[in-house]
């Protein structure tokens, strides 16, 4: 037997509008009634190593140094 239910799918999840008469596991159909425009994708491009070599111009002498008085101050 088919039976129709209608419902909304938002967020990844489908939100059925009525109860379906079982409560056994059944296969679905899950079939889009509006034309879906999907997201666009971000073109990637490809990353060059070393691309901002140079491009440093100071550091702080005590760059390596341990920063214990910041940690000290959040307490």
């Amino acid at each position: 037997m088919l039976t129709t239910i209608q419902g909304t799918y938002k967020n990844g999840f489908i939100v059925l509008d009525e109860q379906p008469p079982t409560n056994l596991p059944v296969k679905v159909l899950v079939t889009f009634t509006q034309d879906i425009v999907a997201d666009k994708e971000i073109p990637t491009t490809k990353r060059v190593p070393g691309f901002a070599k140079g491009t440093v111009i100071y550091m702080s002498p005590d760059f390596n140094e341990p920063i214990d008085d910041v940690f000290n101050a959040l307490k």
